[in-house]
């Protein structure tokens, strides 16, 4: 091989939000050869795990960052040696290795770089000019960046250690604190476990959580454990049900659905159906289309649906069709099962899961009859659609009541009680249920 020079690897743009990534772990080590298009180094963050490619083959010369590093999108992770294939690519491994001694003995010996800023807790202790620093800080660790932030915000380390950490191993990043401050600090009142107080205070429970097999939590499935209970926290849940007759909607995708995809090249699935027919209801209702900030609602102009959905981990995440209503069935088929399969094979992008309005959760493909979802934050709803199952049912007729086999599903809306009322929510959820009933042409 014939060396090109050294150049600079710098971390990659990661979607139009994303500041800084967290290195999870580097796939090629120091010295290690690689082609154009292996992956390099995986990067985490605030959502999805990213793997990132080699722009070019060569050796990865020198890591700037190890695991656990947070770095800002653009800077230097690590200098890389192109090279170019020429009649020595048939060498043996022995002699690849030979040539890497050499190459490494050959080079000349300078400074390290500096590395980032210490891990080593600070154990100063809290002084006048700084009333905001409490006198112990625990076991946690905080970049001198948090650091800064909170004390311009008057944030305790106690209150820093109850807002929800997306970073590798529980590490809190500046944008969890920004989010927390942009939510209102929801946890600023919080009791102390050592704070007395007339009041109630939580009983110190000494439970016998049994024996057996310990699974440590992955990364994922942490961030939806604090975003479980962030929602339920904020916001009041108040859950309503409405059964729809889909007997027309399934009669009419079973007439349809090959030549849909004959059409189109695309499965017609119901996840395209269900996020048609919220579309229009949230038209006819913009007001669940929202979001509480402080003392104001925010109704949004945009209607972006997040569909949940099941990763091979077993974790859920939730891939957002933009722009439903400027979309036509075709349009969305397409859309949701992109996403669909992007998911199942782990390459969602960060943008490919942020900015929903409204979410759907579809309960019935795991065979439940129906559920009660936790509120997709920020958003005012969230819908969970039930298994289609066969019952008996009385229909009316002009000429009298008969009992028939119908295709039916029940429809469970959670909804902020802050922003939305009960019969807001109803007449809502009902009219979800009128779009699904709908008579629809017999052909595509």
């Amino acid at each position: 091989m014939s060396s090109k020079g050294k150049t600079e690897f710098k971390l990659p743009k990661m979607g139009e939000s994303i500041t800084e990534g967290t290195i999870l772990n580097w796939i090629v080590s120091e010295g290690e050869s690689f082609q154009e298009g292996d992956i390099l180094v995986e990067v985490g963050t605030d959502k999805v795990d990213n793997e990132v490619p080699a722009p070019f083959s060569g050796t990865l010369v020198e890591t700037k960052y190890g695991a656990n590093d947070i770095v800002k999108i653009g800077e230097v992770i690590a200098v890389l040696e192109e090279t170019s294939v020429s009649e020595t690519s048939g060498k043996s491994t022995e002699e690849k290795t030979k040539s890497q001694d050499n190459s490494t003995a050959k080079k000349p010996t300078k400074p390290s770089p500096p590395k980032p800023a210490s891990k080593t807790p600070k154990t100063q202790p809290p002084t006048e000019s700084q009333p905001w620093m409490p006198s112990s800080r625990g076991n946690h660790f905080y970049s001198p960046l948090v650091e800064k932030i909170a004390k311009e915000h008057h944030i305790s380390y106690e209150e820093l250690a109850r807002i929800p950490a997306s970073g590798k191993k529980d590490r809190l990043q500046k944008s969890d604190v920004f989010k927390y401050i942009e939510e209102g600090r929801p946890a600023q009142f919080a009791q102390s476990q050592v704070e007395k107080s007339s009041g109630f205070q939580v009983p110190d429970l000494k439970f016998d959580k049994g024996e057996g097999k310990l699974v440590k939590m992955d990364r994922m499935r942490q961030m939806i454990a604090d975003h479980m209970v962030y929602s339920k926290h904020t916001s009041p849940h108040v859950t309503a049900y409405v059964e729809a007759d889909m007997t027309n909607l399934v009669h009419w995708r079973n007439a349809n659905k090959k030549e849909f995809q004959k059409k189109t090249g695309e499965k017609l699935t119901f996840t395209p159906l269900f996020i048609q027919a919220v579309t229009k209801a949230i038209q006819d209702f913009p007001m669940i289309n929202s979001s509480l900030d402080g003392k104001n609602i925010i109704v949004k102009d945009d209607i972006h649906i997040g569909m949940a959905t099941a990763l091979p981990s077993g974790n859920l995440i939730v891939p957002v069709v933009r722009h439903s209503d400027q979309k036509d069935l075709e349009a969305l088929a397409k859309n949701v099962n992109a996403l669909a399969r992007k998911a199942r094979d782990n390459k969602l992008t960060s943008e490919e899961t942020k900015g929903s309005t409204f979410t759907i959760s579809n309960v019935g493909t795991f065979g439940s009859l129906m559920g009660t979802p936790i509120i997709n934050q920020p958003e005012a709803a969230i819908l969970a659609t039930g298994i289609i199952k066969k019952r008996a049912e009385v229909i009316e007729y002009e000429d009298g009541d008969k009992i028939e086999i119908r295709q039916m599903m029940y429809l469970s809306l959670s909804f902020d009680h802050r922003i939305v009322d009960g019969f807001l929510a109803g007449s809502f959820l009902r009219r979800i249920a009128d779009y699904l009933e709908e008579k629809r042409e017999t052909q595509y």
